[in-house]
């Protein structure tokens, strides 16, 4: 198993075991969320972002100001995550194929 693959599945894995945890130990995600669907989608397709909008989440303001950039972070962490599976998977399909090549 190659580094890639390894970093990949870290970085999947981490902010939703977070969240995780977070929905299970503390109220505060059923706080900023009112239905489920939007952080269920958020669970699925961009946990750190939705990561990001909980920890930054105030309950007088909501998200303002400054703590936009750390939510604008997140998104940046979830789509970085997407560009690292897919050029991991380009390598691991590319060696696969020079492997069988040498056979």
């Amino acid at each position: 198993m190659k580094l890639g693959c390894i970093l990949t599945g870290i970085l999947t894995l981490a902010p939703r075991l977070v969240l995780i945890f977070m929905w299970f130990f503390s109220d505060r995600a059923n706080l900023v969320f009112e239905g489920i669907v939007i952080p269920l989608l958020g669970f699925l397709f961009l946990p750190f972002t939705t990561l990001a909008y909980i920890l930054v989440w105030d309950p007088q303001s909501g998200v303002s100001g400054s703590a936009w950039i750390i939510v604008i972070g997140g998104l940046l962490f979830d789509i970085g995550t997407y560009v690292l599976s897919r050029y991991a998977n380009r390598l691991n399909i590319q060696s696969t194929t020079k492997e069988q090549e040498a056979e």
